[in-house]
């Protein structure tokens, strides 16, 4: 039974990634068949990440009293529901109503499945499941652009994705059982915590470092992500289909490290995996920056980014437990899961605007800035949680 819940979870996991890519691979076409200009992707992105941080803040609640599996279960039949409604969208606004279910259950279930995996396995899980969320998130453009390059379009990409998460919700639904027994078995005899309000969960010692450290972690994967071929091209000299290639290398860089995380996580520790983290992926920055470097050790330093970004999510959020206590994780996860998708939504449109208005070499400067950030944040932590 265990075996078969933890494969569900996997399962679930590739379905958390792979609705992430789905907007940035067919928007170019999208745009066209709902006559929208190009920048509304943003508006859309707005509104998912709007109801993901809406839904991670109320996830403690939700999981208190309907439990881990219920509340799983829910969201991603809301993700489907959203992206099934993308694929019969007719226009912008329709879109956007759609966008709202899409980004609810999104918030939900990754605050859900995270603290469950926290409180119940080992680091290593941790590690490898958000390898799986990379996997989900690296296929899904290559099934949109199968669709978009056959007879189905981008409708029938959206509806592919769709009925894969139909197919998990059922799953979800048949494993309840297995869910609930575990949560039991854990529980004892334990009466039931009230769930924590934002201000109480803010007030507990340490959280606003984690908050500021995840934050910071999101603010520099999705920044680095989004404007490492632009930075490539415009700054250091590189030809667009070569920086293309690493750009995409940075998030295998992420993913593979994950795998090789689940390896050594347990023996590390938490603390030390986010140590190890930002170390690497500081060092990955210089080497992207320094001018005097060749174009060559810019690339790599783009892929040894990746690396150090792989162990510290996972980390930060299986380390949640124990720093905050397991009657606060879920609160607390569902707040950091809040704080992460501010950092994500607000920091790369940010450095839009520095690109514009002022020089796009300031990108490694800029992602620096949010690694010393976590680096500064998770040693106040773990120096609060040692007095």
């Amino acid at each position: 039974m265990f075996s078969l819940l933890l494969a569900i979870i996997y399962l679930a996991f590739i379905s958390l990634g792979l609705p992430d890519s789905l907007l940035g691979s067919a928007w170019p076409v999208m745009q066209v068949d709902l006559d929208a200009p190009l920048s509304y992707a943003g508006i859309v992105s707005m509104i998912i990440a709007g109801g993901t941080i809406a839904s991670s803040l109320l996830s403690d609640r939700l999981t208190r009293k309907f439990g881990a599996g219920l509340v799983t279960a829910v969201s991603v039949a809301l993700t489907a529901a959203g992206l099934l409604g993308f694929s019969i969208s007719g226009s912008f606004l329709v879109l956007c109503l759609w966008a709202v279910p899409y980004g609810l259950g999104a918030g939900a279930v990754d605050a859900a499945l995270n603290n469950y995996v926290a409180l119940h396995y080992a680091a290593r899980h941790m590690s490898w499941l958000h390898c799986f969320w990379g996997v989900g998130a690296s296929i899904s453009p290559y099934i949109m652009g199968f669709c978009i390059s056959g007879q189905s379009g981008w409708r029938g990409g959206y509806r592919l994705i769709s009925i894969i998460q139909i197919v998990l919700t059922a799953l979800l639904f048949i494993s309840l059982p297995l869910w609930k027994k575990r949560e039991r078995g854990a529980a004892g005899n334990a009466p039931a915590a009230p769930p924590l309000r934002l201000s109480q969960a803010l007030k507990i010692k340490g959280v606003p470092y984690i908050l500021l450290a995840f934050f910071g972690y999101c603010a520099l994967e999705t920044t680095a992500g989004l404007w490492a071929s632009s930075y490539l091209v415009s700054f250091r000299g590189v030809d667009v289909s070569t920086a293309a290639r690493f750009a995409s290398l940075f998030y295998l860089g992420i993913t593979f490290g994950r795998l090789i995380n689940g390896f050594i996580a347990d023996r590390l520790g938490d603390r030390l995996m986010i140590r190890c983290g930002i170390g690497i992926a500081l060092c990955g920055v210089i080497l992207v920056g320094i001018p005097a470097f060749p174009k060559a050790v810019a690339l790599a330093g783009l892929i040894i980014v990746g690396f150090g970004c792989a162990p510290i999510y996972p980390s930060v959020i299986h380390a949640t437990p124990a720093n905050f206590g397991k009657e606060n994780s879920q609160a607390i996860i569902g707040v950091q899961m809040a704080s992460a998708y501010v950092g994500s939504t607000f920091m790369p449109p940010l450095f839009g605007l520095i690109a514009n208005h002022i020089h796009i070499g300031w990108y490694p400067v800029y992602l620096a800035f949010f690694a010393v950030l976590m680096l500064m944040m998770t040693e106040r932590l773990n120096r609060c949680m040692a007095a």
